[in-house]
């Protein structure tokens, strides 16, 4: 009897953990979403501009 009670005791001890971890999960999820989206908004605003009709430099190509 005391086996099936500790058995049982298991089983809801991991339920409980696994609703920890999911929670965990999208908590983490949701905060890289957005610190990757600051990083990709810092990266446009620190990125050259560079203008369309702009002499390139380096060889020119035969064809």
């Amino acid at each position: 009897m005391r086996i099936f009670t500790k058995l049982r005791s298991f089983l809801l001890l991991e339920n409980q953990m696994n609703d920890r971890m999911s929670k965990l999960e999208e908590n983490t999820s949701k905060l890289f979403k957005i610190v990757f989206e600051r990083l990709d908004s810092i990266e446009e605003e620190i990125t050259p501009h560079l203008p369309r009709g702009r002499s390139k430099i380096g060889l020119k190509s035969k064809e």
